[in-house]
């Protein structure tokens, strides 16, 4: 299965911090944060990632494309910025499979993916999201799931809302939902996309586990201490 991860976005607000590499290559441990999130996803037997690059693209290019070994990385660049699903419809060609991973790539949740690969197949879902419990929700998706799990709303970061599950950053898609989204063109995972698929057979997949976002110097400082925490090592990506 591919895992297609997000790493388009500009990364403003981290600037103060990283402003010579895109966010999802800020070092952790002297490690890009992208890395991590690629390490804990080979745990689980993905292989082949596809990088959808847009700001500061040539970084990751660099980087990736000298990594020689088990692992196959292949770069969708943007040529103008496209949104979270533009980017994913830019990436489409790339994608082999029927079911496909999609991951932010500045953000970290421990999930154990083969559950959620099980859960999403036994369900015949259009598309299934990690969620978690609300913590601080104000700057995230909140996820709204009737009694089977099925999502019956989302909100986008609202900070009013009665909903207890936030929106953890990672998904499985079939493709057949890919002909929801134009092409070449901006187009949101979060407003455009998600609304139109709560029609169809989409579920959240429940988990405990802490989402940890770099979007912020302040919310960069607490992954650095949860990841540092979890004794994460220089690279273990294999080789």
């Amino acid at each position: 299965m591919d895992a297609v991860i997000l790493c388009g976005g500009m990364g403003k607000r981290l600037r103060a911090l990283v402003d010579d590499r895109p966010k999802p290559m800020a070092e952790i441990n002297d490690r890009p944060f992208l890395d991590i999130l690629i390490d804990s996803f080979c745990g689980f037997g993905l292989r082949r990632f596809i990088l959808c690059a847009g700001y500061m693209s040539e970084k990751i290019r660099d980087y990736y494309s000298s990594r020689i070994g088990a692992l196959q990385f292949v770069i969708s660049d943007e040529h103008k910025p496209l949104g979270t699903a533009g980017a994913i419809k830019n990436a489409a060609k790339l994608i082999r499979g029927e079911t496909f991973l999609v991951a932010n790539g500045d953000s970290f949740c421990s999930v154990d993916l083969r559950a959620f690969y099980d859960w999403h197949s036994a369900r015949n879902a259009s598309m299934s999201m990690v969620v978690t419990e609300s913590q601080n929700t104000g700057d995230c998706g909140l996820v709204s799931l009737d009694a089977s799990k099925a999502i019956v709303g989302f909100e986008e970061k609202c900070r009013q809302s009665q909903s207890r599950y936030i929106n953890a950053g990672i998904y499985l898609f079939q493709k057949e939902v890919l002909s929801l989204i134009p092409g070449d063109t901006s187009f949101s995972l979060e407003t455009e996309l998600f609304p139109k698929l709560i029609k169809r057979d989409c579920y959240g997949f429940v988990i405990e586990g802490r989402l940890f976002d770099i979007g912020t110097p302040e919310r960069f400082a607490m992954a650095i201490k949860h990841l540092v925490k979890e004794q994460l090592q220089p690279s273990q990506i294999p080789s």
